[in-house]
């Protein structure tokens, strides 16, 4: 295909609605009919990325290969889509404008006035083009953040407005997903707030195409009918986006039974053949009726924010599905955690993981959860601080290192057995300066881990800034924590494991970031297979005598 199409895709009513989820859908859907798809995602906010931004704040941060921070919804469309994402696939607006003085500073605009029209929306519209031009897709999809009507969102609408315009008819549309709510006390749905919002769009010079209508109840023909009207788009055009019964999956087969893809299609002028969507509706037969069952516990600090997790809970979710086994996640906040008696919080579980995080609050509980499992054969799946939590426990309880603890956490330590990366002790800044990206981990031949990936070595996303303290690694590996992956000459521990133990490894990095539906992360589909066999009753995660002899 020799010409581009364009799909933008805005939010109104309220934020959080799902507009990336919307988008990589509509991404799947494509990609079923034979195009090739980018997505990008426009975040309106000044921070540069979210990398400095908190959990509770923003979610998850989501680390591409290439070492962007980026945001959530990015997630979304890797796990969506086989779109190859970079640091060109997420621009806020304090790159924008960081980027835009850096030319001023540089004299690069020759004396003129610099203003938001046209220097910052000309520098939006040089995104666009870039991605189209690096991925040489048929399709990019750009999802502009926030909600319709939020004075930081405007120079990307006006950016996309401009840009439409010159690419001309056929050749860009708009995609509008807006909240359609149900008032309990009147018992029907209503559509004044839609309404309003496509105002708001057409106040800026948009008028969209198809508008995605998020619901809890079905959309009857005469409110579609009314939206229709007053919102100036054709009938077939309003999609119901009802809320899903069982798993954000199903979302794309809900837009083809809504025939959204096919009219994309017909808009853009696009010949292309149906969806055939026979693998992703597999997927959705085993989320809603599998054949086995197991209960995870993900032991975390940012528990009450779902978005927090978001990759883990689905990579989890994904390996269920190698597995054909539906996965009930147990959300444990780590303070709530006994030290002393943890099984008040994690008996009867079926696996237990400990995700990724920065600071100590928590920690003493995570520590807890890790002996818990390595003393009672539970399988147990550690991510970055997760392994580093391994780490700890192992030297307290196994190596008898009394205090041993994280530099991160306690500078006072007499066992640093997790330290400061030795390229991190000059580093001030905070944002962008961690061990980010996709780095080379070698693995032990014959360990768990090198079974799992069947490789030798592999590529993962990193996101940290403290690592094992090769100081202690023999006496770890003597009293039996294998150090099954390290980074290239065995310099960094970027694996452990216990030999012997039902599952039990944790690794450096961050592989959430690689699991896809329909191609579940290695590290997930066996620490759910793990789950699925029952503990035996000894405790062969203790040492042996020969170790502590």
């Amino acid at each position: 295909m020799s010409e581009t199409k364009y799909i933008f895709v805005t939010g109104g009513v309220v934020s959080s609605l799902g507009k990336g989820l919307t988008a990589a859908a509509l991404g799947t859907l494509l990609e079923n009919r034979g195009l090739k798809v980018a997505i990008q995602k426009f975040d309106p906010y000044l921070n540069v990325d979210p990398g400095t931004m908190s959990p509770f704040q923003h979610g998850e941060v989501y680390v591409l290969d290439d070492g962007a921070e980026t945001d959530l919804d990015l997630g979304h469309y890797e796990r969506f889509t086989h779109t190859k994402l970079s640091r060109f696939n997420n621009l806020t607006s304090g790159q924008v404008y960081q980027a835009v003085l850096e030319k001023e500073r540089r004299g690069e605009y020759l004396g003129k006035t610099v203003q938001v029209i046209p220097h910052v929306t000309d520098m939006i519209q040089e995104r666009i083009q870039e991605v189209a031009r690096i991925t040489e897709a048929d399709v990019v999809i750009t999802e502009i953040g926030g909600t319709t009507g939020d004075i930081e969102g405007l120079p990307f609408l006006e950016a996309i407005r401009e840009f439409a315009l010159d690419v001309g008819y056929n050749n860009a549309i708009f995609v509008h997903v807006t909240y359609v709510p149900y008032i309990k006390a009147a018992g029907e749905l209503k559509t004044k707030p839609t309404q309003q919002s496509v105002a708001k769009l057409r106040e800026i010079g948009i008028a969209p195409h198809i508008l995605v209508c998020r619901t809890e109840k079905p959309l009857c023909k005469e409110l579609r009918e009314k939206m229709s009207l007053f919102c100036n788009v054709p009938y077939n055009a309003v999609i119901e986006e009802k809320d899903v019964d069982h798993s954000i999956y199903e979302v794309p087969l809900m837009l083809q039974r809504e025939k959204m893809d096919s009219l994309v299609c017909d808009l853009l002028r696009l010949d292309v053949p149906p969806a055939d969507m026979k693998d992703w509706q597999e997927i959705i037969r085993k989320l809603i009726a599998p054949q086995h069952r197991v209960r995870i516990g993900v032991v975390g600090k940012y528990i009450g924010l779902n978005d927090a997790y978001k990759s883990v809970y689905e990579a989890i979710i994904h390996g269920g599905v190698a597995n054909d086994c539906g996965v009930a996640i147990e959300k444990i906040d780590a303070e709530d955690i006994d030290s002393e008696h943890p099984e008040k919080s994690l008996k009867g579980l079926s696996g237990i993981l400990v995700p990724g995080g920065f600071g100590e609050r928590g920690t003493e509980g995570k520590i807890a959860a890790a002996r818990y499992a390595r003393e009672n054969n539970i399988p147990y799946l550690g991510l970055c601080l997760g392994m580093q939590i391994a780490t700890i426990e192992f030297a307290r309880n196994v190596l008898s290192l009394e205090k041993a603890h994280s530099l991160e956490f306690d500078k006072e330590t007499p066992h640093p057995v997790i330290w400061l990366m030795e390229d991190q002790k000059k580093v001030e800044d905070k944002g962008g300066t961690m061990r980010l990206g996709s780095q080379d981990c070698y693995l032990k031949p014959g360990s768990l881990a090198a079974r799992l990936y069947d490789a030798e070595v592999i590529k993962e996303r990193h996101r940290h800034r403290f690592e094992f303290n090769n100081t202690y690694r023999d006496q770890f590996e003597k009293a039996g924590l294998s150090i099954s992956g390290t980074t290239a000459e065995n310099k960094l521990v970027e694996m452990v494991e216990i030999p012997g133990h039902p599952f039990y490894i944790a690794c450096q990095f961050h592989p959430e970031f690689h699991s896809k539906p329909n191609k579940p992360h290695p590290l997930f589909t066996g620490f759910i297979a793990a789950c699925m066999v029952e503990p035996e009753k000894e405790k062969a995660g203790k040492p042996s005598k020969e170790m502590e002899d």
